[in-house]
Formats: structure tokens, C-alpha cells, sequence
């Protein structure tokens, strides 16, 4: 597996990040609290979802409600994604499985269930959180935990990496395993059943034989179980006829009283409905009554508009645009008789004025007599022009008012009688057609009542003569070989039952002597067992020490290799041994051997660095069938400095480690972020985590 991408958001001091990751030695580099570790912790929620320390709190950024993480890496030349999202409810931080989704390519293969994507995700990187958090993420200060612990210790642990100390287990498991078996075949050595073997094999023999007597007098006792069945059902069989005829006669006569009760009730309903019929009718008299009234209002009013002058056959609407041209030119008329009225008063006024003066009433020039007498005539005159105008004006407006009101009262009119008009005539067809429904139903129902009354017919043809005698006669036959049948029956229960108390005794001996016998089977078996178990805590013992053995060479030579490669094969390399408890031992130039507590810190770094590496290829290999191919460092270079150069080697040397193929540290050293292949820097701003790709 290789990691091509993280997006964070909401993450401790991340608040949208994308970090990009290649092959290689990548180095995320930054000060202290700019958010890099988070990445590595992110890394593994992503992964497995669990976390870390008791909640999320460690995850989720302070104040925010939502927090997102979205890992893409590759595995097998495939690309997945899973996102992973933490939502804060009230006090407490959870993951919302209902976005949990993990993807290969397009596709979504696992999603909201938290034990469906675990599984893939196991199948697919080959490792649980315990190898990785243990194997693949050497956390901070934690690089040198296997090579500082007990020799003891570190044999127990690496064993229990390894699946070594499932064999100390077995030995100790099966020592309880054999005692037990030793106590059962002691006890069935002294079990009753087996030792009394002989005396249920007699007893079962002679329930045998009470058996076949038993069955002897059952069939017996069948046969004439058989003769009284015979002869109750032919008895029966009589008495059913009979019973039959009654029970049909009394069903026949209880239809007779229906279907009677069902004509009375057809005729009520004729009555009914022809009561209805003629209400009806009546009604829809008076309605055409009412009908022939409101239309000769219609046409009243019809003939006062021919009197006014208009067609009888207008609409409403059109009634209406009539009575608006009316009440406009009425209004016009108004408005040119107060004109023609203020013109005759101001013409009254100024030859009132001339009278009384010889000045212009207009310009108050001085007038000559002669033009005083033209203006006086010109002036009556005009009064006199429009005295007449005013009188013709009047009466059009009269004759115009006395239409308005025609058409006025015709619309009125006309709206509530058309409308009376219109319900009456749908009331009217309303009736009719609830007469014809009415008229149907009569006709039904007389229909029914000549259905009923040849029913009644036919029910009483059916109903026949019934002998009461011969009917207690064929009871009593039946009632005699009813009781015989159940004496037998009864005899045939105890005989049975006596039979079944033979078959369990039977059957309990059967099963002790089978018990018994079963027994003495698993006493051998148990022998057997014994052996086997014994040989196998044997092997147990042997087996663990040689497996141990492989490990160790097998680890001493990868991690010889990795030393080999983390010095750049440049002059002779320290010769590395491995003993019995997991602890390398380093041979110097001089040929004497140093334990690690005596290399310096650089040293025991690189020696950590290989160890660790070696211990996780031996474990990938046994665990997924492939080598270590990922690690994530958190501070490596924590007991490092760089006066002695100690940074600068570890750094020289992870950039030429080729056993494995992608390598994420995270370090504040710069001096070790100079030689990744690719640096991602860190920075905080505004309590907010900025990544920039330097390279």
C-alpha cells in the first residue's frame, strides 16, 4: 500500500488541507504545533476509524461541528478512497457512519457500516490497527521501545508478533486438556452402566418378548375395532340421510318464511315509490308553473324595450354597454346644459350692464349708440338661441333618462329572472329524471316480487315427509355402535399404552446399553486421545525454539540487508548477530562484539531504524505475504544532533532505502528535511495549519 493523498478538514489546526504524497522519502517539516503529527493521526483514523486515546477529541479542531478526512492510496495497481467524517453532538464527538464510504476507483465497495469497511480494508492492506500502530508508524519516541526493552520482554513481544507464542500457549493450554481426559477415563473405568452391562442385556431381552405378546392381542383387537367401524358408519350413514331430510326441511321452511317476508317488503317498497311517483310529478307541475310565470315577466320587460326604441333579443352585456352609452351621453347632456346655462346668465348680465351704462363690459371703452344697439341684438339674440338650445337639451335629457331607466330595470330584471329561469328548468329536469329513476325502480322491484313468488314455489315443491320413528329408530342403531366402538377404542388405548410403557422400557434399556456401550468406545478412544495429546505437547515444546530459530535468521539477514543499504554499501559494514531473545548484537572493526547499549545515539538510531524495518518486513511477510512497503515517522531524529552529523546520516540514509518504497517523516529538523526527495512545509497562521510543496 502507498499513500497518494490526505485531505483534512476541520482536523486539529487544519482547516482545509490537501497533502499530496509520492514515492520515496516524503518529509513534512514545520515547527512545533503547525499541525504536522496531525497528518499521521489523520492517516490512521482514515484507516481504521478507531481512536487513539478514549475519544476524538484529540482530532476534531476546536469550535468546529464537522470534521472530514479523505485518504487515497494504491494497492496492487488499484486507487481507493475512503472519507471519514467526525460530527460533534452536544459534548460528545462521533463519526457519522452515514458518510463513511470507501471507493475503488468509481465504485463504492463498503459504506456506513463501520465492520463492512474495516473488513475491506483488512483484505485489501493485509494489516489491522495493532501491526500498523505497532509495525508501520513509528510514533514519537518510540523508535528504539523493541531495542530498549528486556531481552525476556523483547522475546515475548516479537513472539507475539511473529504468532510464536500461540505455541507456548498451545503447550500450556494442553496440560489442563490431558488431566481432564486422565479423569474421565478414570471415572469411566468405574462407571455403573459399564460394569453392569450383562444383567440390561437380559433385561432388555424379556421386554422383548412382553412386547410381541402385546402386539399379538392388538391385532386382535384391530380386528374388531374394524367390524364395529363397519357397522357404525353403515348405521350412520342412515341416520345422516335421515337427519339430512329433517335439517333440509327445516332450512327449506326458515327460506319459505324469508322469501315471504321478502315479497311483503318488495310490495311496501312498490307502494313506497308510487307515492313518491305522484310527488313528484306534482312538484314538477308547480315547478312548470313557476317557469311559465317568470318567462311572461321576461317577456314584459322585452316588450318596454321595444316601447323604448331597442331590439327585445339583447344580452345582459349588452344591455350593459347600452345603459354605459346612456349614462355617458346623459352626462355629456348635463354638461352642455350648465354650459348653455351660465352662457345665458352671462349674456343676461351684460345687457344688463349696456342698460345701465354705454361702456364695453368687456374692454370699458366708451360706446357709440349705434353699436350699443348691434351688440344689444347680437347679445339678445344669443340668449334667445340658447334659451332654445337649452330647452331641446332638457328634453333630451328627459327622453334619455326615461330610457336608462327602461334598460336599467331590464337588466335587473333580466339577471334574476334568467336566473330563476335557469334553476327552475334545472330543477324541473331534476324531477323528471328522478321520476324515471323512480319508474325504474317500481318496474324492479315488480320484477323482484315475480322472482320472490316463484322462489316461494320452488321452496315449497322441495320440502318433503319425514317418518319421526324411522329417524329414532336409525338414532338408536347409531348410538348402540357408537358405544361399542369407543369400548373397543378404549381397551385398544390401554393395550397401546401398555405397549408404549414396554417400548420406553425397551428404549431406556437400548439407550443405557448403547450409553454402556458407548462408553466402553470412548474409554478407547479416550486411551488414544491420551497419546496423541501427550506426543502433541511434545512437539509443541520443540517446535516453538525451531520456528524461533528461522525467524531469527531470517530477521538478522533483512536487517543486516537494511543496514547494508542505510550505510550505502560505502566500505566495510558493521557484521550484525541476532541471539535467541531478539537482541542484535553489533561486531566492530576490531572484531569484538558491542551491545546496543554501548553504540552512540546516531548508531543506535540506524540500528533502531533497520531493526524496526526488519521486524516489520518478517511481519508483513507472515501476516499479508508481502514485505513492508510504507512507514510513517514521527520525529525520528529526537536523540539526534546536528554537530555530529548524526541528522545528516539518518536523513543520507533513509533517502538511499530502497526496501522500502514510501517513507512519510515528520520532523522540525530542516537539517533532516535537506536530503528528502520531497519536503512539505508547514506553517501556522491565524491558529490555522498552511502546507506548501517546496519539493
Amino acid at each position: 500500500m502507498k499513500i497518494e493523498s490526505i485531505g483534512l478538514e476541520n482536523i486539529r489546526s487544519h482547516v482545509k488541507s490537501l497533502i499530496i504524497f509520492k514515492d520515496g522519502f516524503n518529509c513534512l517539516v514545520g515547527g512545533v504545533g503547525t499541525g504536522k503529527s496531525s497528518i499521521l493521526y489523520a492517516i490512521d483514523f482514515a484507516l481504521f476509524g478507531d481512536p487513539i486515546i478514549r475519544s476524538y477529541d484529540y482530532l476534531l479542531r476546536e469550535g468546529a461541528d464537522v470534521g472530514r478526512v479523505a485518504l487515497k492510496f494504491v494497492k496492487d495497481g488499484k486507487e481507493y478512497f475512503i472519507q471519514r467524517v467526525l460530527r460533534r453532538r452536544g459534548e460528545h464527538i462521533t463519526q457519522d457512519m452515514e458518510q463513511l464510504k470507501l471507493f475503488e476507483g468509481e465504485r463504492v465497495i463498503a459504506e456506513m457500516k463501520s465492520d463492512a469497511v474495516s473488513e475491506q480494508l483488512r483484505s485489501l492492506i493485509g494489516v489491522d490497527k495493532e501491526i500498523f500502530r505497532e509495525i508501520i508508524w513509528v510514533q514519537q519516541e518510540h523508535l528504539k521501545d523493541i531495542l530498549d526493552l528486556a531481552p525476556r520482554e523483547r522475546q515475548k513481544r516479537l513472539d507475539q508478533l511473529f504468532g510464536l507464542s500461540d505455541y507456548e500457549d498451545a503447550w500450556t493450554n494442553i496440560g489442563p486438556v490431558i488431566r481432564w481426559y486422565e479423569s474421565e477415563r478414570s471415572s469411566l473405568e468405574h462407571d455403573p452402566d459399564i460394569l453392569r452391562i450383562e444383567e440390561l442385556t437380559v433385561q432388555y431381552n424379556e421386554a422383548v418378548k412382553d412386547l410381541s405378546t402385546k402386539e399379538a392381542e392388538m391385532e386382535e383387537l384391530k380386528f374388531k375395532l374394524r367390524e364395529a367401524e363397519k357397522k357404525f358408519l353403515e348405521a350412520s350413514a342412515r341416520w345422516e340421510e335421515l337427519e339430512n331430510i329433517r335439517r333440509n326441511n327445516e332450512r327449506l321452511l326458515k327460506e319459505e318464511a324469508e322469501v315471504r317476508a321478502r315479497i311483503a317488503g318488495t310490495k311496501e317498497s312498490i307502494s313506497r315509490l308510487l307515492e313518491e311517483f305522484e310527488s313528484r310529478k306534482s312538484t314538477v307541475r308547480k315547478l312548470e308553473e313557476q317557469l311559465d310565470t317568470l318567462r311572461k315577466q321576461e317577456d314584459l320587460h322585452k316588450s318596454n324595450l321595444q316601447k323604448a326604441g331597442l331590439p327585445s333579443n339583447l344580452t345582459t352585456e349588452q344591455l350593459q354597454e347600452h345603459m354605459s352609452a346612456l349614462e355617458g351621453q346623459v352626462s355629456r347632456n348635463l354638461g352642455e346644459e350648465e354650459s348653455l346655462r351660465n352662457e345665458i346668465k352671462r349674456s343676461t348680465q351684460r345687457m344688463s350692464a349696456l342698460l345701465k351704462e354705454n361702456t364695453c363690459p368687456l374692454c370699458l371703452q366708451l360706446l357709440t349708440p349705434e353699436y350699443k344697439e348691434r351688440l344689444m341684438n347680437r347679445l339678445y339674440q344669443e340668449t334667445t338661441e340658447n334659451n332654445e338650445r337649452l330647452k331641446s337639451v332638457e328634453k333630451s335629457i328627459e327622453e334619455l333618462e326615461f330610457i336608462r331607466d327602461i334598460v336599467r330595470s331590464a337588466i335587473h330584471g333580466f339577471q334574476s329572472i334568467r336566473t330563476g329561469i335557469d334553476y327552475t328548468v334545472r330543477q324541473i329536469e331534476s324531477e323528471k329524471r328522478q321520476i324515471d329513476e323512480v319508474m325504474k325502480r317500481i318496474v324492479e322491484k315488480r320484477n323482484e316480487e315475480q322472482i320472490f313468488a316463484s322462489e316461494l314455489i320452488a321452496i315449497q315443491s322441495k320440502i318433503r315427509e319425514i317418518d319421526v320413528e324411522e329417524l329414532k329408530a336409525a338414532e338408536k342403531e347409531r348410538t348402540f355402535w357408537s358405544d361399542r366402538l369407543s369400548d373397543l377404542k378404549h381397551r385398544a388405548q390401554n393395550l397401546e399404552f401398555q405397549k408404549n410403557e414396554i417400548l420406553r422400557r425397551l428404549e431406556a434399556l437400548k439407550e443405557r446399553l448403547d450409553i454402556a456401550q458407548k462408553k466402553v468406545e470412548r474409554i478407547e478412544k479416550v486411551k488414544k486421545i491420551l497419546d496423541l495429546a501427550q506426543e502433541i505437547r511434545t512437539a509443541y515444546r520443540s517446535i516453538q525454539p525451531k520456528l524461533r530459530s528461522e525467524f531469527v535468521a531470517y530477521l538478522e539477514r533483512i536487517v543486516q540487508q537494511v543496514l547494508d543499504e542505510l550505510s550505502g554499501y560505502e566500505g566495510p559494514s558493521a557484521a550484525l548477530s541476532i541471539d535467541e531473545n531478539y537482541t542484535p548484537i553489533v561486531e566492530g572493526e576490531e572484531g569484538y562484539e558491542r551491545s546496543t547499549m554501548n553504540l552512540s545515539g546516531g548508531e543506535r538510531t540506524i540500528l533502531a531504524f533497520a531493526y524496526r524495518i526488519g521486524v516489520g518486513q518478517l511481519v508483513m511477510q507472515w501476516k499479508a505475504g508481502y514485505g513492508l512497503q510504507i512507514l510513517l515517522l514521527d520525529e525520528p531524529t529526537e536523540s539526534l544532533g546536528r554537530e555530529d552529523g548524526s541528522i545528516d546520516r539518518l536523513a543520507e540514509s533513509l533517502s538511499r532505502l530502497r526496501t522500502v518504497e514510501q517513507v512519510i517523516a515528520v520532523t522540525h529538523s530542516e537539517a533532516f528535511a535537506e536530503r528528502a526527495e520531497h519536503v512539505i512545509r508547514l506553517e501556522k497562521r491565524d491558529n490555522q495549519s498552511i502546507v506548501s510543496v517546496e519539493r
